[in-house]
């Protein structure tokens, strides 16, 4: 292992925090650096120390870590000023933690919620070994937007094919941690929703609340937070402490004070009064504890009253602070759920309001409707102040502590506590004021969002700031009749901004709100469009599919019959397009009715005939496919392979071999060919072309190229493939929302596996990086790299593949560890890396999630066979690789087609030769007609008829094909079977590869 010496100050950072077992996203998020810098630290931490993967690196931290090295460091917002006390409290609350789940802090606004389960989150910190994270829920107004709170606390994104909680709680399942949910009083139904489905998947996490109300689940455990001791006798189990509002950060503290005096008898709330009110200057008298406890008592003990007065302290003195006490205080409203707690911190803000100018009283109160920090530009153009008016009156709201003030590198910054915003958001409604300013604030926010629409370098860190402030605005205007236009535009507005931050669960939620929104059917069903078309992004299947039946029924209302047609046609052609997509298959004779449905509809307009083409193009290749792999074969037939799974299509093979007889079915008389199919994608293309419709010409493409692929025709599916690709990408007029970038991201999957089986190297690798790199896949790496490990691997490029591993593995650990069979070809191919590495644990440890991933034949009879032949070859076992390849390509031409069936009979044609087996000729000769235009695939060959006539010099020639078709790991194999000098440049070429030395018969 290396010396410590040689490690960076930020790579050792990064090595603690691998053996702390967090992940490449969760590193990169601790240390505020990028995803793919963390890959590259660790890739040098892996090189520098010598070990071969990540579980040796994280043995390595734990090795380097001092005998004293602390937990991870608990992520809890810093407070500003000191906490004392409330011993008894934090003791009891800490204890409860321990013995229970989720443990509830109740209490009135302004008891002190929030800064004693900070104190408490710190106690227990050393507890929990991957760490305590603290979630603000105040601006959350949206219950289905929790998960995604919490998922930005914890540094987390999407993952395809999930919501925000399954992905939260795959990145918590096996963590032993504390989640603090501060504020959920106004999301009390969804937070116990998420808790329920959190703490059911993740079994080391606990979770503490913070709340107004209790969250009524059975596994709850409430404590009561009480107001501050206003003296020993009355609480006798409390020492000297304070805390603020529960809602944010009116009191602070390092959390660790045990207390500091105890003033008028033990009294926390006198000791809180006298800690602030000498922080503005002005030192209290011994003599003046005693009227210092009247004016508490007075105050009920509630913290965020006694700050408010202590704040007052310094211009009114303890005479006037009692004087403005001795008036009638109105009580807080709210019927009998109105506790005598919340009546005092009414009283208090009562008080603390009527010293306010009548400016001042209107700012507060129009303010109170930003639910995160404002600007003074903002908060003139919501509250209908005049801006000189507004910024003094922030200023003065400031210093008398009804404002917090923060300064960011765009401008100072203003926001009230909780409290105090909730305090005003009732002045504003009694003032009847309410609903011209909160539609002041839809405006403001309808601007904002069309400054959102405009690309700039700090757009997703204006989007974080502006966001929830956009989500309150939609979630007042929606349910007002006379709002109902701009709430459309709103929910369009953040459907697209959600879809751009890869928000693509809250993308798909806007655009059906907007769609029952929409004042037309036709802005109805356009939104229901562009939601199938996100769910698709999602690998959500039976929500794509439900919502264009749901844009159809829309336009069919409408008598819009032409859309209507499209939507039912888009509906059926999806389904055999991304059939794994599905949970629920749809079943054949729906998917006919869907067609004939369409066809109906569609009477002569051209693009719903384009439409209905291809869906018939798609129900002709799968019927053609079940006819010629009846049921037990399990042949993929998705008609598109792309990102999706065909390994998982192959339940639909045996639909469509075992529908019941109709007209043209499949394996029966007059049932659909391969041929015929190619020739109704052919006709979908056409028709799409004229049309002038880019996304249907890439649709019918990816039928083609499926059908191509079933017919044999490789090349001509990889031109279909790249013809595909380089329409979405040069097409000026394609859509650049969720349908583009669904085609998009299928296009470069296809074109990859489609470079791939004609032994276009170079181009897979670029196709797979493009996707690698796309950014709606950034927070899915074990979709976005999976084809790039699998090229990278054919390559021989071992180093990329070892960093693009630890990407791939981490993701697909983020979500959840998902058994699809897409994953099986870049699980495979890490296997064989570190067998050609002759690292036999990383092997051990990737086959087995290969094993878990796929089962399927599609492992068993192709890309496996493909994969275990390499390394065996590389191993001198050639009569192992021979066995392993010695079913006959037709025999598992399902499995082998499309990608695999050139690197099968290449490989079976070189083991049989270095295995001396007496078929060689023959298998040569058949597997040199396969292979013709394949460059890898015939320098494969050709190698195996040079070894065949010990012909050295056409062996060594090889070397130069391979290296022309971008394959290094078989250029250097070459010069090591060629012996003599060749193989010491054979030798070396593996070793700068990474890859162990190869054994030679």
């Amino acid at each position: 292992m290396g010396e410590a010496a040689d490690i960076s100050p930020r790579e050792a950072e990064v090595l603690e925090l691998v053996g702390d077992h967090l992940s490449n996203a969760e590193i990169g998020a601790r240390l505020y650096i990028s995803v793919r810098t963390v890959e590259t630290h660790v890739s040098s931490l892996l090189r520098k120390l010598d070990v071969p993967d990540r579980r040796a690196l994280a043995r390595c931290a734990t090795e380097r870590a001092r005998p004293d090295r602390q937990r991870p460091a608990p992520a809890l917002p810093r407070r500003l000023t000191s906490f004392i006390g409330r011993e008894g409290e934090r003791a009891t609350l800490t204890a409860m933690l321990k013995e229970h789940r989720q443990v509830t802090a109740v209490g009135p606004g302004g008891v002190g919620k929030t800064r004693l389960a900070l104190a408490v989150a710190a106690d227990a910190a050393d507890e929990f070994a991957d760490g305590v994270w603290f979630v603000d829920l105040v601006p959350v107004s949206d219950p289905g937007m929790i998960a995604t709170a919490v998922a930005e606390a914890l540094g987390l994104g999407e993952q395809l094919g999930h919501d925000m909680a399954e992905s939260v709680a795959a990145a918590l399942a096996d963590r032993h941690a504390l989640l603090v949910l501060d504020n959920c009083e106004q999301v009390v139904d969804g937070a116990a929703l998420f808790l329920e489905r959190l703490l059911a998947a993740c079994p080391r996490v606990a979770v503490l609340v913070t709340s107004r109300s209790r969250l009524m689940v059975p596994f709850e455990r409430v404590y009561p937070v009480p107001p501050l001791s206003l003296s020993l006798p009355l609480f006798p189990s409390l020492s000297p402490s304070s805390a603020d509002d529960g809602d944010k950060d009116s009191e602070g503290g390092d959390g660790g004070d045990t207390g500091e005096g105890s003033a008028a008898g033990g009294s926390d709330a006198v000791a809180l009064f006298i800690d602030r009110a000498t922080s503005v200057g002005r030192p209290l008298d011994p003599a003046q504890h005693d009227q210092v406890a009247e004016i508490c008592a007075r105050l009920d003990g509630m913290a965020l009253a006694i700050e408010l007065a202590a704040a007052r302290y310094a211009t009114l003195g303890l005479d006037g602070i009692t004087a403005a006490l001795a008036h009638p205080l109105r009580m807080l409203t709210g019927g009998s759920r109105a506790e005598d707690r919340h009546r005092s911190v009414r009283a208090a803000l009562d008080w603390s309001h009527d010293l306010l100018d009548p400016a001042d009283r209107a700012l507060l109160r129009r303010a109170s409707v930003f639910v995160t920090p404002f600007t003074a530009p903002a908060a003139a153009e919501v509250t209908g102040l005049d801006a000189a008016t507004v910024v003094d009156g922030l200023a003065r709201l400031a210093e008398q502590s009804l404002l917090a003030v923060t300064f960011a590198p765009d401008g100072t910054r203003y926001r009230a506590l909780e409290t105090l915003r909730q305090y005003g958001s009732d002045r504003l409604t009694e003032a009847g004021e309410i609903h011209d300013t909160q539609a002041r604030h839809l405006h403001w926010c309808l601007a904002r969002s069309a400054e959102l629409a405009a690309p700039r370098a700090d757009w997703r860190a204006r989007f974080d700031q502006t966001a929830d402030e956009l989500r309150a605005a939609l979630a007042w205007a929606e349910s007002r009749t006379e709002q109902r236009a701009d709430a459309h535009r709103l929910a369009r507005a953040m459907a697209e901004l959600a879809f751009t931050r890869h928000l693509i669960a809250e993308s798909q939620q806007r655009y059906e709100q907007a769609a029952a929104l929409a004042s037309t059917p036709a802005d109805a069903a356009s939104m229901f469009r562009h939601a199938a078309a996100v769910a698709a992004c999602r690998l959500h299947g039976d929500d794509m599919h439900r919502l264009n039946r749901a844009a159809a029924d829309v336009a069919r209302r409408a008598g819009d019959t032409a859309a209507a047609a499209r939507d039912l046609a888009a509906a059926a052609s999806n389904a055999y397009r991304f059939s794994s997509k599905f949970v629920t298959r749809l079943p054949p004779e729906e998917a006919d009715a869907l067609i004939t449905a369409a066809r109906e509809l569609a009477g002569a307009d051209p693009s719903a005939r384009a439409a209905v083409a291809l869906a018939e193009a798609g129900r002709a290749l799968t019927d053609a496919i079940g006819a010629t792999h009846p049921p037990g074969t399990g042949a993929g037939t998705g008609t598109g392979t792309g990102t999706s799974d065909a390994a998982d299509a192959s339940e639909e093979a045996t639909h469509a071999a075992s529908r019941p007889s109709r007209p043209g079915s499949p394996g029966r008389p007059g049932g659909p060919t391969v041929q015929e199919a190619i020739a109704s994608a052919e006709r979908a293309v056409e028709l799409a072309q004229l049309e002038k419709d880019p996304l249907a010409e890439s649709a019918a493409l990816d039928t083609l190229a499926g059908a191509l692929s079933w017919a044999g025709d490789a090349f001509a599916a990889a031109a279909t493939a790249r013809r595909r690709v380089e329409l979405l990408s040069s097409a000026p007029d394609v859509p650049v929302g969720p349908a583009g970038t669904h085609e998009l991201i299928e296009a470069l999957g296809e074109a990859t596996e489609a470079a791939l089986g004609v032994g276009d190297l170079p181009g897979a690798r670029r196709w797979a990086r493009r996707l690698a790199e796309h950014p709606q896949l950034a927070e899915v790496g074990h979709r976005a790299t999976g084809w790039l490990l699998v090229a990278d691997t054919l390559a021989g490029d071992a180093e990329q593949a070892l960093i693009t591993g630890l990407r791939f593995r981490d993701a697909w650990q983020r979500a959840g560890s998902p058994a699809r069979a897409v994953l099986g070809p870049p699980a495979a191919a890490m296997a064989t890396i570190h067998g050609l590495r002759d690292d036999r644990e990383a092997r051990r440890d990737w086959s087995a999630l290969l094993a878990q991933v796929d089962p399927s034949p599609w492992n068993t009879h192709g890309y496996g066979a493909v994969f275990d032949a390499i390394l065996m070859l590389h191993q001198g076992r050639p009569e192992a690789a021979l066995e392993r390849t010695a079913p006959e390509p037709g025999q598992v031409r399902q499995w082998t087609t499309w990608i695999w069936l050139h690197w099968y009979v290449a490989l079976r044609a070189e083991a049989s030769v270095l295995a001396g087996d007496p078929e060689a000729s023959a298998r040569l000769a058949q597997a040199r007609t396969s292979v013709v235009g394949n460059p890898v695939a015939t320098a494969l060959v050709e190698r195996a008829a040079a070894l065949l006539d010990a012909d050295t010099e056409r062996l060594v020639a090889t070397a130069s094909a391979f290296d022309a078709a971008g394959c290094r790991y078989q250029s250097a194999r070459t010069l090591t079977l060629a012996g003599g000098e060749h193989a010491a440049r054979g030798a070396r070429a593996l070793t700068d590869l990474g890859l162990a030395p190869m054994t030679i018969r």
